[in-house]
Order: C-alpha cells, then structure tokens, then sequence
C-alpha cells in the first residue's frame, strides 16, 4: 500500500502544470532580447512563457474567433486563464447572471484545449452571501467543468463557510499579493488549483519583487506542485513592466531548482544496520520491562513491610488499653 502511495506521488508531480506567467502578454523594451525576432507579441511570448492571463476580458467581450486566432498563436502545453466580465462579477454581482455566463463561455470555447482556468474576480464590497453564491456557482459548474479560481477581496469570503462552499463546487480560492486579510496570502478551496496573483508590493501594479521574494516564491510553487494538478503564478504588477522581469526571473529560479533526490537505496549495509538498530531497540525495551518490574516489586515489598508495621502498633496500642483498664478495676 505505500509503494503505491510513493508511485502515485511521483506521477502526480510528473502531471502537475507549473504555469508561470503574466496578465497579458505585452513585452517591455527592457525585456525584449529575452524573446527574440519575428512573429507576433503573442507567438515571441509564447515561446519563452507557458501561460497567460487574459484581463481584457473584464472589460469588453472578444468574440469566439479571436479567443481561436490566439489558441493558433501558441505552442502545445500553453495554457490561458481568463478573467469574467465585469458585467457578471461587478455589476450583476453573480446575481441573474446566467445568460451572461453563457454568452461567455461560448465565447472562450474558441481556445479549445489552451483554456486552462477561469478567473473570477470580486468586487471587495461583495461580502459572501452563501445562497447568491451556491446559485451562481452551482449554474457555472453545470455549464463549465474546468479550473476555476476565485480572488475574493471581502473578509467574509475566508471564513468557513465560504471555504466549504467553494470545496463542495471544486473552486479554488486564489492567492494573492498584497493580501487584504492575511488568510488571502494563501490558496484555499479546490487543492487541486493552486491560483498566485502577484499585483505588486508595495505599490499595487506597480512594484516588482526582489530576489529574496522570488526565491521563496520558487520553493513555494515547487511545493505547490507536489500535491496540487495545476499551479499557476500569473505576476500582474505590468504598470511599471515589472511583470515581464519577475516572471522571467522566476523561471530562471525554478530552473536552477534541483530535482527531488531519488530513494535511497536498500543495500546490504543498510538491512544491517537497520536489524542492528531494530534488536538495539528491542533490548532497549526488554530492560525497561524489567526495570519496571524490579521497580513493582520493590514497591509492593516496601507496602507490605508498612502494612506489618501499622498492624504492629496496632496491636501494641490494644494491649496497652488493656491493661490500663485491669489496672483501673
């Protein structure tokens, strides 16, 4: 049973989807070498990143064919993300939104196999209201059975209700920085989505990460990446042109990462040593057996003996009331 447990970790870390990418996919000067020549943003994009978030779709809808003219623009394994309309988050706040939500799944159905999770945003006045919510994400679910991330910015949506809500309809809970509370620092929800949202710090959309940042956002993900089927990192400070430096430092970090040591293995040498520390503990517990029951032993001697004793005086102590009492007649 736990060699198939080991074999079925290892498969899963071999089928996780480390997805490291920008919200959208515009190159900076600054970063351009990194792409080279030719072909559209997209296409020099695609070949250095393996994902990308598509925000535009917040603001104005792209019709199916232009959702397919960018499926085309990129290599096999890439992976998009896209944001829901604003219609439905912001203004209908997931309430009498299904026609909306239908409008827009058949319009991001033009990306085939590249759509890899939906992201919805919330407005942080939009508190968790647990039958609006279970309505809206019941009818997504029944139309739309991919990965799902949902960055909630009120307080409410961390608690526990809202937690298992988004469980019980398989919708991870994305990640992000800066964090309005601190349980939005960390993934929740479906474990089987890990969503990162990195809009800068201090200075949202704005400010870049240093080193030291990027490097325990490595390990994080590589960790990430060992229990969850899909992880993404979607750096989204592109005001400054941030976004691009980060993402592209980032994989330089995740490819410098060692890979998990192998098992080590059982030779003759190890069996040995291991009988030997199997038979020390064994004699190690045959002399606290016995210690424990020498120790018995002793203990009820030295009750027996002050049980003798008591009688003793007992005894003395009726013999003398006795007398008193002849001397008294």
């Amino acid at each position: 049973m736990a060699s198939r447990s080991r074999a079925h970790r290892r498969e899963q870390v071999r089928r996780a989807e480390l997805l490291v990418g920008c919200a959208g996919w515009s190159i900076p000067a600054a970063n351009r070498t990194a792409f080279g020549d030719g072909g559209s943003h997209l296409q020099r994009y695609a070949a250095v990143f393996r994902a990308a978030e598509i925000n535009s779709s917040f603001h104005r809808p792209h019709r199916a064919e232009t959702y397919a003219r960018w499926a085309a623009s990129v290599p096999e394994g890439f992976r998009f993300s896209v944001k829901l309309p604003g219609t439905i988050t912001h203004e209908r706040r997931l309430v009498g939104a299904v026609a909306l939500l239908e409008e827009f799944l058949a319009q991001v159905a033009g990306l085939g196999p590249t759509l890899g999770c939906l992201l919805v945003q919330l407005p942080p006045s939009l508190a968790h209201e647990a039958a609006a919510a279970g309505r809206f994400l019941k009818a997504l679910r029944a139309r739309h059975d991919g990965a799902v991330a949902l960055e909630p910015r009120h307080p409410s949506w961390f608690l526990r209700a809202a937690t298992t809500q988004l469980l019980r309809h398989r919708v991870a809970r994305v990640a992000a920085d800066p964090a309005r509370v601190p349980a939005a620092a960390e993934p929740g929800g479906d474990p089987r989505v890990v969503y990162i949202r990195l809009h800068g710090s201090p200075r949202m959309y704005w400010s870049g990460y240093d080193r030291l940042a990027l490097q325990a956002l490595a390990g994080h993900l590589r960790d990430a990446a060992a229990r969850a089927e899909q992880v993404w990192c979607v750096f989204d400070n592109t005001a400054s042109g941030a976004a691009t430096s980060d993402a592209l430092a980032l994989q330089t970090l995740l490819a410098a990462m060692p890979a998990d040591p192998p098992p080590r293995p059982v030779t003759r040498a190890t069996a040995t040593r291991t009988t030997a520390t199997r038979a020390t503990a064994a004699r190690t517990t045959a002399t606290r057996a016995t210690a424990t029951r020498a120790t018995a032993t002793r203990a009820t001697a030295t009750r027996a003996t002050a049980a003798r004793g008591t009688a003793t005086r007992d005894t003395a102590a009726r013999v003398r009331k006795t007398r008193a009492r002849s001397r008294a007649k």
